[in-house]
């Protein structure tokens, strides 16, 4: 798909928008006396409003990852750029989206809220992508497909060469969710973009650079995708607070850490494939990894009398008999095989 092709598949309603301004978008020049935003001219240092561009922000974000400022949206965690592109792209009631399952269950949540039907394609046996019958579920009202790549709950990445391969087939926006591509040996695909338009690769600051509580999220997309989203996204959706905060966390280097979890989700994985209680482990490229045992709803109760919290998937098609367990540290591992090791089948 070329990048001129991207219109025809917005929303009229979205492609015709005004986007809410603010007088400092339209004004040029130095910035002295603001009277314009009804704030309290009172410093409390948090009385003017945040930049809605984050601006200075996506310069930091776009050295770190090597993509220019113009293709970085960021919101409110991943969940509002998940959002955003239903509310691009999706016409309520008449348009539709393809996802994998199981996968990340806000892809179906936002499909819901926003009347947009979401038709969800079986992962194979093994986990690896269905191609075929992911390009055979779209009709010519298909304008969105997701895959979470790691994936969640199952913790496998799929190949570069076969995402690409699928956008290239797929006529509308490819949604590539890279939330734990900081923990997988593959490579990110947000250096493709430029030469596949219509691929969105989503990115979290949530879990390798450990900063789940101030909700920022990162979209990479051709810049006419990132002008809409950012035209329908509410003005200041990044508090100051935050983008401060933010910036100067990302002055401190995360390699040390990501190594860490990555051998400590090795010594784990080792650990349970050989106990009785464990009946399957899958392999894993985030920071978590994919354990059946006999009884799933009894294990999820032993480790939490036990003071650890783990994911119950159980009831999740495709992963019966599932618990989800993060990577924790080293010593909270240590708790969690303690703790495997004294449970019986």
């Amino acid at each position: 798909m070329k990048a001129s092709d991207i219109l025809a598949l917005v929303r009229p309603n979205i492609a015709a928008l005004t986007p809410y301004s603010t007088a400092r978008d339209e004004y040029q020049g130095a910035l002295g006396i603001f009277l314009d935003a009804n704030e309290s001219p009172y410093p409390t240092g948090y009385n003017r409003y945040p930049d809605p561009h984050q601006k200075e922000l996506k310069r930091r974000i776009g050295e770190i990852k090597g993509v220019d400022p113009a293709r970085i949206f960021i919101g409110n965690g991943s969940d509002e750029a998940i959002d955003l592109v239903f509310r691009v792209f999706c016409r309520p009631g008449v348009d539709n989206a393809v996802a994998i399952t199981p996968s990340y269950g806000m892809y179906k949540v936002a499909a819901a809220i926003n009347d947009v039907a979401l038709r969800e394609v079986r992962l194979e046996e093994d986990f690896s992508l269905p191609a075929e019958r992911l390009l055979a579920a779209c009709d010519t009202h298909t304008r969105l497909m997701f895959l979470c790549s790691p994936n969640n709950p199952t913790g496998n990445a799929f190949g570069r060469d076969e995402l690409l391969a699928l956008a290239d087939r797929f006529s509308g926006m490819l949604v590539v969710d890279e939330a734990y591509i900081d923990f997988s040996s593959i490579p990110s695909l947000r250096t493709q973009i430029a030469a596949h338009p219509n691929i969105i690769v989503l990115q979290t600051l949530s879990k390798a650079w450990g900063m789940a509580a101030l909700r920022v999220g990162l979209a990479f997309a051709d810049p006419l995708v990132i002008s809409l989203m950012s035209q329908v996204k509410y003005p200041y959706n990044i508090g100051q607070k935050t983008q401060e905060t933010v910036l100067e966390a990302l002055s401190s280097p995360i390699d040390a850490r990501v190594a860490e979890i990555v051998s400590e989700r090795a010594r784990v994985a080792e650990a349970l494939r050989g106990m009785p209680v464990v009946l399957k482990l899958w392999p894993s490229e985030a920071n978590f990894l994919l354990v059946r045992f006999p009884d799933a709803d009894a294990m999820y109760e032993k480790l939490l009398a036990e003071g650890i919290i783990v994911r119950n998937r159980n009831r999740v098609p495709g992963c019966e008999g599932c618990l989800r367990i993060t990577i924790g540290t080293p010593e909270e591992n240590d708790r969690l095989i303690e703790t495997l090791i004294q449970s019986k089948p």
